[in-house]
Formats: structure tokens, sequence, C-alpha cells
């Protein structure tokens, strides 16, 4: 599959052809549902908690006495139907809600994600990234021309994919709303969903092919 390759003022300078095994990956729409899933999943904190009547406070006498008030009777102002009473059957933290993503299946994922996102041309490949001002006007202004210069390039989120590890680049990057930074061996198919583009260097492929193509994986 041949894709353009474009420099940091919006021009193209040249086609590339990228890996088939990586980029034309067939969507297999219920592997896919089940991999997000587990990744929201593994996000999920678990903090809510409500305390039973084993645990409130109070009752530690019966409100009043069983017979001759009528009124009806009461054990404790611990119970669920008293207000500041135990919670029945709520949600308790003890509840483990991260699963098991098996390897195959989340390299899967991903490559299906990142194949799609190609069809739609949906990633911008740029020849490199370099910093000509460590500002973050500079690289928001760097952005907006690209998008002005590049067609399939329009407004929307964008998931930048470093070949390799720079704290400037991260640094001049954050503060630019629906801009995330990271490197491209950190990539996975939840991030590549919550963002509409994907903007990497040239050398970034290579790191893809290097992490999520090697022989002890098994393909």
């Amino acid at each position: 599959m041949k894709y353009p390759v474009y420099n940091q003022k919006g021009e193209k300078v040249e086609e590339i052809s990228i890996p088939d095994n990586i980029f034309g990956v067939k969507m297999k729409p219920d592997l896919l549902c089940q991999a997000i899933r587990i990744y929201q999943n593994n996000k999920r904190q678990g903090t809510a908690h409500t305390k039973t009547r084993a645990n409130v406070s109070g009752g530690g006498k019966k409100p009043w006495r069983q017979k001759g008030t009528g009124r009806a009777r009461h054990s404790s102002i611990r119970s669920p139907i008293w207000i500041g009473g135990g919670v029945t059957f709520g949600p308790e933290k003890e509840k483990v809600y991260s699963r098991k993503l098996p390897k195959k299946m989340k390299r899967l994922a991903f490559l299906m994600v990142l194949s799609e996102k190609a069809r739609t041309n949906s990633i911008l490949i740029l020849d490199k990234i370099e910093l000509e001002q460590i500002k973050t006007k500079w690289m928001a202004q760097t952005i907006d021309n690209l998008r002005d210069k590049i067609e399939v390039f329009e407004k929307g989120s964008i998931l930048l994919a470093l070949d390799e590890k720079d704290d400037r680049i991260v640094r001049v990057s954050k503060n630019i709303p629906k801009v995330k930074t990271m490197e491209a061996r950190e990539l996975n198919s939840l991030d590549l969903l919550s963002y509409k583009y994907l903007v990497m260097p040239k050398r970034a492929i290579e790191v893809i092919k290097e992490t999520f193509l090697q022989e002890k994986h098994g393909l």
C-alpha cells in the first residue's frame, strides 16, 4: 500500500510503501469490541463503596421496647430502612473489574484500528518532527499550518506518536487542546479510537513493526 509522506510545512515529499500486515488487517468488530471493553474495565478504579449495616455507626441498643409502644418493632437504627442505616446490596470497593487481555488479541485489535485509520486517511505521516522553537505556540501553529495545507487533515483530535521519547515535544504539546503525545511502542487500540487522527514520523512505522510483529509473538 502506498501512502504519502509530508514535511512540517505540509508539502508532500514522497510516497512510501506501508506493510499490509500492519496497515491492511481485516476488521473483526466482535474481537475489537471485546478488547476495548477489557481496556475500559482495566481503567476502572472501582472506588464506589457503600457500608452495610455491619459497618455503619450506632445501633448499640434497641431503639424502643419490643411491645407496648404502638409502633413497629425495630432491633437497630443500623437497619437499611432507617435514615443513616446500612445499604443493602450496594457497591463495594473489593470488587475487581480488571481482566487480562491476551497478547494476540491485544495486538490484533491494535492492528485492526491502525488499518482502519489508514483506509480512512486518518493517519498523517511526516518525514520528521523537529522543533524550531520549544514553545507551545510554535507547535500549535505548525498543526494549524498542516491542516491548511493538507486536504485530508481536517479539524479533530490528534494522537502524536513519536519514534522515541522526546520530553521537549511532550512539553510543548501537552497544553494544546485535544492533542496527546506518546511513544509509538506504547500505542494501543483504545488510544487510537479516542483520537480522530494519528500523526507520526516515518521512523515510527519501524518502531511499530519491531514492537508488534516480532517473531516471539508468533506472527
